[in-house]
């Protein structure tokens, strides 16, 4: 898992820099949807539960980014791009809170002498940063040392990958422009060079060709970037169905019932969407943030819905909560009922929204 939050890391690290968390406006909505549908879940499960059962507190609150995603390119592909970038926004912003819950709350004893190594590493990799190393292989190496020094601290080992996603460079050797007319020459000799059988392998000139714009591509390719694109593949063919084969199953030995599973339930498929709902409802009456261009309060409210999916994030966060006990398979029916839950009532609302917009605009 500490790949998978070194991508969230990455991904976050992108969006603050360049994306839809850049500017304090653009990212005022998916801020306050996230804070609330991280709040009041929250609430409902601790309200719902008590004793040892509480710990659970933080499985609702988290969404499954790419359940999320893929539900709502899948039931309504035609959706306004500010619908997309919103859920995608929130999901990240809601990524940041579980990392910040995991580091403070499913944190065991601390080893000073290895927190203070990892704090070391963290030091090693920003002054890589800093002397402008863009070169992928020592931050990596660097990354496992410090996977290494956090787990055996007892820090949760994930925070390792938001850590040295944050010391990853974004600055590139050359810039767009440079770029540009660097790739027109070479392509210019690429096709001055042809032989006529048009096998590069006969052409010097355009194997010369090939070459230069491999380099000219890299030195405008930030290393954050090169790194994000590499490992999503990885994360999301083998580390996240490797993660949710190992942690989904339910044992049927024993009860997987009780408050538990009602709570986590009540939290994904309730407070989930009114929480995010009631965020993103505040931001807008207080001004600081507007509803995106071509979004209705029915979409919006759909995508609340689509919020509420947990799964292997919940499952993750459970596994720390409960650890091997029989909670934890109360909590996973939890997780998988309520995720179902709310993805069928955000695929219908979702649904309405966009056929009542479709109508709308057919009648003007």
């Amino acid at each position: 898992m500490a790949v998978f939050f070194l991508l969230v890391g990455l991904e976050i690290k992108r969006e603050m820099l360049a994306g839809e968390l850049a500017s304090p406006r653009q990212a005022a909505l998916p801020i306050a949807g996230a804070i609330g549908g991280m709040l009041i879940p929250a609430a409902i499960y601790a309200l719902t539960t008590g004793g040892g059962e509480a710990r659970g507190w933080a499985i609702p609150m988290a969404t499954d980014i790419a359940f999320a995603l893929g539900t709502l390119a899948l039931v309504a592909p035609g959706a306004p791009n500010g619908l997309k970038v919103f859920l995608a926004a929130l999901a990240i912003v809601d990524d940041m809170g579980a990392v910040l819950v995991i580091a403070l709350f499913y944190t065991g004893d601390i080893a000073w002498r290895h927190l203070a190594m990892a704090v070391l590493t963290v030091a090693v990799l920003l002054a890589l940063n800093a002397f402008r190393v863009r070169r992928l292989t020592p931050y990596l190496l660097l990354g496992v040392a410090l996977w290494f020094f956090v787990h055996a601290s007892g820090v949760h080992a994930t925070i390792a990958g938001v850590l040295l996603a944050f010391a990853i460079p974004t600055r590139t050797r050359v810039d767009a422009r440079e770029y540009s007319l660097k790739a027109r020459r070479l392509l210019d000799k690429f096709d001055r060079t042809e032989t006529g059988d048009l096998l590069v392998l006969t052409s010097k000139g355009q194997q010369e060709a090939v070459f230069g714009l491999e380099r000219a591509s890299d030195g405008v390719t930030a290393p954050l970037l090169r790194l994000e694109h590499a490992l999503h593949g990885f994360s999301a063919f083998i580390v996240m169905p490797l993660f949710a084969l190992s942690n989904a199953g339910v044992s049927l030995n024993g009860p997987s019932g009780g408050r538990v599973t009602l709570a986590v339930i009540l939290g994904l498929a309730l407070g989930k969407p009114l929480g995010i709902t009631v965020g993103v409802f505040a931001a807008i009456r207080l001004r600081v943030a507007t509803l995106p261009a071509d979004v209705s309060w029915t979409m919006l409210h759909g995508c609340a819905w689509l919020g509420g999916i947990g799964f292997t994030m919940s499952l993750f966060i459970a596994t720390l909560a409960f650890g091997d006990s029989s909670l934890l398979d109360s909590a996973k029916v939890g997780i998988l009922g309520g995720s179902v839950l709310a993805g069928v009532v955000g695929t219908i609302v979702l649904r309405v929204g966009t056929r009542m917009t479709a109508s709308a605009k057919a009648r003007r």
